[in-house]
């Protein structure tokens, strides 16, 4: 009995971990993706990253007049469209200019996060 609650614990223990891992490897992928834009202007906030095999998040933050304000973009990856949602309103098909500018920034990103976070000591090959 002892041993099936330790071992249900361990698993929850180990569940705690790697959730907490994902969400800490993710914040890096975002600090990563987010220099991809260029300089990020001071009392700004920016987050750029692939949340799953399918899903784009882009999130920028400010303060204008002495109030916040933010801005997210979901983009969702289909087999034969890109689709966007900001701030929450319904997905839109995606245009041929963005789609060509959100496939480049999701290759800068593999290629930054990869190199910089997942393999840090490996030379870019040229």
């Amino acid at each position: 009995m002892i041993s099936k609650l330790l071992q249900g614990l361990q698993v929850k223990s180990s569940q705690t971990r790697n959730q907490q891992l994902y969400r800490d490897m993710l914040k890096r992928e975002s600090a990563i993706g987010a220099e991809l834009f260029g300089p990020i202007p001071e009392g700004h906030r920016r987050e750029f990253f692939c949340l799953d095999e399918n899903t784009w998040i882009w999130f920028e933050a400010w303060y204008e007049n002495g109030k916040e304000r933010s801005m997210t973009v979901r983009y969702e990856v289909r087999q034969d469209s890109i689709l966007k949602a900001q701030d929450g309103q319904h997905y839109q098909l995606v245009g041929e200019h963005e789609v060509k500018n959100l496939l480049e920034a999701a290759r800068m990103y593999r290629k930054r996060v990869i190199m910089d976070l997942y393999m840090p000591n490996v030379t870019a090959a040229a």
